[in-house]
C-alpha cells in the first residue's frame, strides 16, 4: 500500500513557505493516492535530541551492551528508520537558515546514518533506496548562477552527499526570494519571487498523477 512520511522542519508556523509547500505536496500525494496512509513529523515543533556523549555512540556497541542511554537512543533511530522503511514517498521541508539546512534536519540525517538499519553491514550499501524522496525547499534570497550570493546555498548540496550512505536520493523542488514580500530592499524582486513559488507550485502539481485521471 502506498505510504506518505510527510515532515517539517520550519519554525516558521504559518508563515512558512517551506510548510505550504509541503502541504500542498501531501494533498496532491492523497488525491493520487485515495486509499494510501501518511506519517506526519514536525521537526520544527518537536526537535529530535541531539547525538550526544551519553547514548550517540550506541550504532557502535553490540545492543547487548547498550547503557539504559544507548538503549533509549537507538531505539529512536530505529524508529527513524522504520518510518522510512514504511513509506512509498518521503517529502521534506528544507528552509534555508543561515545558507544551511536546519539543526533539527541535520539531527534527523545524523540517526538516519545507522549501520545494520540503514546500510548494509556486509556491503556497505543504502538499505533505504527505491522511495521517492522529494524536497520542498525554500530560500529567502536568491542563490542561483550570477548571483552574489551564488553557492551559498549549501543545505541542497549538502543533504544527498549526508544521505548517500543509505541509499536515498531526494530531488529538489525550490521556491527562492521567498523574504521578498517583507524585506523593503528587495521589493523589486517581488516579480522573480512569486514567479518562483508559481513554478514550484506547478512543479508539485504535476508531481503524481490523480487515480481518477488514469485511463
Amino acid at each position: 500500500m502506498a505510504h506518505l512520511l510527510h515532515i517539517d522542519s520550519s519554525i516558521q508556523g504559518d508563515r512558512s513557505v517551506s510548510r505550504k509547500l509541503t502541504a500542498r505536496a501531501a494533498a496532491a500525494w492523497r488525491t493520487a493516492h485515495p486509499a494510501g496512509t501518511v506519517t506526519y513529523r514536525d521537526l520544527g515543533s518537536n526537535p529530535l535530541p541531539h547525538l550526544d556523549t551519553a547514548g550517540g555512540l550506541a550504532g557502535t556497541v553490540p545492543p547487548e551492551q547498550h547503557t539504559p542511554d544507548q538503549a533509549a537512543s537507538w531505539a529512536l533511530t530505529e524508529q527513524l528508520v522504520n518510518e522510512i522503511k514504511q513509506a512509498t514517498t518521503l517529502l521534506l521541508g528544507l528552509p534555508l537558515y543561515n545558507f544551511g539546512a536546519p539543526s533539527s534536519v541535520k539531527t534527523w540525517v545524523d540517526r538516519l546514518i545507522a549501520l545494520g538499519l540503514s546500510i548494509d553491514p556486509e556491503t556497505r550499501t543504502g538499505l533505504l533506496g527505491g522511495r521517492d524522496f522529494v524536497v520542498l525547499a525554500a530560500r529567502g534570497g536568491g542563490y542561483g548562477a550570477g548571483n552574489p550570493r551564488e553557492g551559498w546555498d549549501h543545505a541542497e548540496p549538502w543533504l544527498p552527499h549526508a544521505l548517500a550512505s543509505t541509499g536515498l536520493e531526494p530531488r529538489f523542488i525550490t521556491a527562492e526570494l521567498t523574504l521578498a514580500t517583507s524585506n523593503p530592499a528587495m521589493a523589486e524582486l517581488i516579480p522573480l519571487a512569486e514567479q518562483s513559488l508559481a513554478e514550484a507550485e506547478r512543479t508539485i502539481d504535476g508531481l503524481w498523477t490523480p487515480v481518477s485521471a488514469v485511463a
